[in-house]
């Protein structure tokens, strides 16, 4: 049967392909937050808002009918402070008895919610929308009079009407955490499905709890609240690692606006566990900015001649001025972070209508914040002390916030850490966005771990609980010893000689791994030139590492030609220089295993044959090791083994 004119044959059924759930990372500090997507190529990639801007404030401000959120609500802070809220995540699952009453405020004030006893809540201005307009009657309608119709032109539109608004914490924080997922949505051009968001640390349940439902009350399915840590350190291990270690130490530096927080985890392979973590409320990115406002007020004290106090200010115009440096300084931070040179703060009109701009150079910056430097080194030095650990034993430092991209803080570390240490200052990937950037490593370590949640089916319900905070799985040991072989006398390739050990030592479970674990090692096996005895032979010990401090004196300098010295040169003592050198000692013995190899193969006179060895740490406390003999790439029949108690964990 011929068609009719103008139809074509409905096109097959094409088979319905279910797409990967859009998923997002969130960094909600308490200062700034960002937000990162997934990429077609599988990376994480901060975005900009609609404003243009990665790093988004965490500021609500209300100014008459207008709510402004984010970057737009900072500014508010110089005229219309008592109607902007700040600072507004820390109170998360606080109660208003709990929250200190002599701390500054420089925004709207905490107050009591005047109808839930102990709730916080902020009161602000606002302007309620003018009443609708009369509607204009029909001209046909006249009265019963006969009197002519009212008016056509319509009742004039009132004025708003000035009214007080009381938001609770929740409130506010739902009302940004649906900015931020709108953002992210604009971008994308579709709904997000989940989102792991970035807590610190120091969150407890309550706080995290409190999180969540303003999360959830914002639209925003929770896959996961992720410590900021791991978030930061999930971007190390997914990304290239070039001159790191699989097998690692890693510092964590998280300068934060108003606190500072320091973890220590050890790296396994992928493999991520917590060893000390610790918390300073009292050192943070405020009290830099507090030495840098007060440097800029002197100069501008110094150039015009006006007075001007600040941190604290107590007159309502020096009040302003100091909300007015607060802003500007900012971009002053910004760009001595990212340019060697010296940075502008300009402020118009910023006392009595006198305008004013000055400049700072990076290295008066870094004698002027210097104290604060030594305060985070202080810290650090203090947690790894407290885990058993030393710089020496740090491979990598990953810095968090954007007070840590300054490059002064860095070159603090780098004077008691060792050389060989990483950081994203020395790898070249601080600024940019990219691997190690500080301002949006959290964000893009939250859309990796999505990435993971989301791509778990959903009937695997036991795997999807294991992320939750407080279950079985990550309540893990760690072992306190290093588990490894020693080799006698001959070398074995790719091993390393420690000390006077009787042999080389190769690592087969490093300190601070989490158990139970398992782990295979292969390499070369050299059995030396005899025809007939070609025997594979090791033993199993448990190590203690340490580290070595030598001190000695700087080599002499040649005396001038004439032969004269000075009197001071003879006087002054001569500094020892310190070295450190890391050590390991043989603590206990585990066992032993040797057997006869049956594919050796004789290489330049010696005969040499490929051995793998399996490491296995259980929960309950033994160690198993076993060997085999690897030939053409096939593995032979097991060799040996044994199973012994297991050190020690913690």
């Amino acid at each position: 049967m011929a068609l009719p004119n103008g139809t074509v044959p409905e096109p097959p059924v094409q088979p319905t392909t279910k797409s990967a759930p859009t998923v997002v990372g969130i960094n909600f500090g308490n200062t700034y937050a960002s937000i990162a997507v997934l990429t077609k190529e599988g990376l994480a990639e901060c975005i900009a808002n609609e404003d243009g801007e990665r790093q988004i404030a965490c500021a609500v401000s209300f100014h008459g009918e207008e709510t402004y959120i984010g970057n737009q609500a900072k500014p508010q802070l110089v005229k219309n402070a008592q109607n902007t809220i700040i600072n507004f995540r820390n109170l998360l699952g606080k109660k208003f008895s709990e929250i200190p009453k002599d701390q500054p405020v420089t925004s709207a004030p905490v107050i009591q919610h005047p109808d839930q006893p102990d709730v916080p809540a902020y009161k602000v201005s606002i302007l309620q929308p003018a009443p609708t307009p009369i509607p204009t009657p029909s001209l046909s309608v006249r009265s019963s009079t006969n009197t002519p119709a009212a008016s056509a032109l319509a009742t004039p539109r009132s004025e708003p009407i000035p009214a007080e608004r009381i938001l609770t914490v929740a409130e506010v924080n739902t009302m940004f955490l649906k900015s931020l997922v709108q953002s992210a949505q604009d971008f994308l051009g579709r709904s997000v499905d989940g989102a792991v968001i970035a807590v610190p640390t120091e969150f407890d349940d309550n706080a995290r709890a409190a999180l969540e439902a303003a999360a959830e009350d914002a639209g925003i399915k929770v896959l996961q609240l992720l410590d900021e840590a791991a978030a930061a350190s999930l971007v190390s291990v997914y990304g290239p690692s070039e001159g790191l270690h699989l097998d690692r130490t890693s510092l964590v530096v998280d300068v934060g606006q108003s606190s500072l927080s320091l973890s220590v985890l050890s790296i396994r392979h992928g493999l991520i566990s917590s060893i000390a973590t610790s918390h300073d409320p009292t050192v943070g990115g405020e009290q830099i900015d507090e030495k840098l406002i007060k440097f800029f007020a002197k100069e501008f004290t110094k150039k015009t001649k006006t007075p001007l106090t600040v941190c604290p200010a107590t007159d309502p115009v020096d009040k302003r001025a100091e909300a007015k440096l607060r802003i500007a300084i900012e971009h002053t931070k910004r760009t001595l972070s990212a340019s060697p040179g010296a940075a502008t703060c300009s402020v118009e009109s910023l006392k009595d209508g006198v305008d004013f701009t000055g400049s700072i150079n990076r290295m008066r910056f870094d004698m002027e914040v210097r104290t604060v430097y030594a305060k985070i080194i202080s810290a650090a030095h203090d947690l790894l002390a407290s885990a058993d650990h030393e710089p020496l034993h740090v491979d990598e430092i990953i810095y968090v916030g954007g007070t840590a991209s300054l490059p002064g803080l860095d070159e603090s570390f780098l004077v008691i850490f060792p050389d060989s240490v990483m950081t994203p200052f020395t790898a070249g990937t601080v600024v940019g966005g990219g691997e190690g950037d500080p301002t949006t490593i959290l964000a893009r370590g939250c859309a990796l771990q999505a990435k993971v949640l989301s791509e778990i089916p959903e009937e695997e319900t036991k795997i999807k609980e294991a992320f939750k905070k407080g279950n079985g799985y990550t309540k893990e040991s760690t072992a306190t010893k290093s588990i490894g072989l020693i080799f006698p006398e001959e070398p074995v390739d790719g091993a390393e000689t420690k000390g006077d050990l009787g042999g080389q030592w190769v690592v087969g479970v490093p300190k601070d791994t989490p158990v139970p674990y398992r782990r295979v090692i292969q390499f070369e096996a050299d059995l030396g030139e005899s025809e007939e005895n070609k025997k594979v032979g090791f033993e199993v010990w448990e190590v203690k590492e340490g580290v070595k401090v030598e001190k000695h004196k700087p080599p002499k300098v040649e005396d001038d030609d004439d032969g004269e010295k000075d009197a001071d040169d003879e006087e002054e003592e001569e500094e020892e220089i310190e070295t450190r050198e890391k050590t390991v000692e043989k603590e206990t013995l585990l066992g032993s295993l040797s057997f006869t190899s049956l594919h050796a193969t004789k290489e330049k006179g010696r005969w040499k044959t490929r051995v793998e060895i399996q490491f296995i740490v259980g929960r309950d406390g033994h160690v198993s090791v076993k060997a085999w003999e690897v030939s053409r790439g096939k593995k032979g029949e097991l060799a040996v083994d044994f199973r012994t108690p297991a050190p020690p964990t913690h």
